[in-house]
């Protein structure tokens, strides 16, 4: 199947520019030999290159380049399928943008075009193409080092805000995870994550319960994770608790007995974060909006936990303005090398900065992703990259520190 792959890097600083030519030469003979065509434009500073061609063989290549040292912050912008070849030689070809006019480089790059009828701007490839020449999305190029610039180290000198309290029940207990703030070193708010006596999540601990039975668990829960909190000298950290969002229908009196057990274990409704699930069905919505109302009117902090992974978030946005959007982990994951992922991620930020809603980011697992969403403008976030999720206590965290040689 006739595959096409566009990418953008950034030249590391080592790399003579006179050399460029040699691996221009190089790379024409690989493709041309796996029946694949390379157009690469180059700035100064940034290649864009277009590879197309049969998909194992396109794919093969790619990984190659990904895999090259003369480059870094090699991000995919398109992975996408077409009925024919744009450019129909096989092999590779070298625009220097910075020894023509701009406009002059793109036609020059259109009239190679071997089927004229998708040589406009219609087609996705060639814009692309027009805003690498224009230079129209440069600012959002953000160059991040690697990720070994940094260690993650446990703070033995941080005192840990409490300690290890069991849980009341036998069926159950709660696992605590930080959110933090890397660069200023400060844990803004806990998560209290519902845990099986085996470690199960809540899937496990909601299978074979039915009907309502599973939403009287839900909030039952709430009350022994705030009373497990409020052992854990909390002081003005933030608590977070994920409750489903069918539980405020389902149970009309859900929002007095949260306060209740708020109440009952020291803690304050303006400390309390109710996180729901974007991908939860959410059948009475009405009901919903008018019991998360409630929460808010009483101090209650909202959260939309896993934004992105569902098919609400958007109207949920509308609906009742949460205070916080959580980023779900498919949109983070490796976003430092996606284009569509870092678009989207880009667009949730500035949507909910207009709105004044508060974004952090979860499930970080690398120093890439962390690096690349601190750039974009995220400064909260959780995820095993800083601390794992501990059974009755808040663990350590691993703060960043950079490389002294670096």
């Amino acid at each position: 199947m006739l595959t096409t792959i566009i990418y953008r890097s950034h030249i590391c600083d080592n790399v003579s520019v006179k050399s460029l030519e040699e691996m221009v030469a190089g790379a024409n003979q690989i493709n041309s030999r796996a029946n694949v065509t390379g157009i690469l434009l180059f700035n100064g500073t940034h290649f864009f290159q277009l590879l197309e061609g049969p998909e194992e063989n396109v794919m093969e290549i790619y990984r190659h380049i990904c895999r090259d040292q003369r480059h870094y912050n090699v991000v995919e912008l398109l992975y996408d399928y077409a009925p024919a070849r744009r450019f129909g030689k096989a092999g590779m070809e070298l625009f220097d943008l910075r020894q023509s006019e701009k406009e002059e480089v793109l036609q020059v790059v259109l009239d190679k075009g071997t089927s004229k009828y998708q040589l406009t701007y219609n087609d996705r490839a060639l814009q692309f193409f027009r805003t690498f020449v224009e230079a129209t999305e440069k600012e959002n190029y953000f160059e991040i080092p690697a990720g070994d610039a940094w260690e993650f180290v446990p703070d033995d000198e941080v005192v840990q805000l409490g300690a290890p309290l069991k849980s009341t029940s036998t069926e159950y207990s709660f696992a605590f995870q930080p959110i933090i703030d890397p660069l200023t070193r400060e844990i803004a708010s806990v998560e209290a994550l519902l845990r099986t006596p085996d470690g199960g999540g809540p899937q496990a601990y909601f299978a074979g319960m039915q009907g309502d039975e599973v939403y009287l668990a839900d909030l039952h829960s709430k009350k022994v994770a705030f009373a497990m909190a409020g052992g854990l000298n909390l002081h003005e950290q933030a608590l977070s608790v994920n409750l489903l969002p069918m539980t405020l229908v389902k149970i009309p009196e859900a929002v007095d007995v949260l306060l209740a057990g708020i109440a009952t274990s020291g803690l304050v409704p303006e400390q309390i974060i109710v996180e729901f699930t974007e991908g939860e069905v959410i059948s009475g919505f009405d009901a919903f909006t008018g019991a998360v109302r409630q929460l808010k009117a009483a101090g209650i902090s909202v959260a939309i936990d896993h934004f992105g992974a569902g098919f609400a978030g958007l109207q949920l946005l509308t609906q009742f303005q949460p205070d916080r959007i959580k980023i779900n982990r498919e949109l983070i994951k490796d976003v430092h090398t996606s284009g569509p992922r870092q678009a989207v991620i880009q667009a949730i930020i500035k949507c909910c900065h207009s709105l004044e809603i508060a974004v952090s980011a979860v499930g970080v697992e690398k120093a890439e992703e962390w690096m690349w969403l601190e750039s974009a403008g995220i400064s909260q976030f959780q995820g095993h990259l800083f601390a794992r999720p501990a059974f009755d206590q808040i663990p350590q965290v691993a703060w960043p520190e950079k490389k002294a040689d670096l």
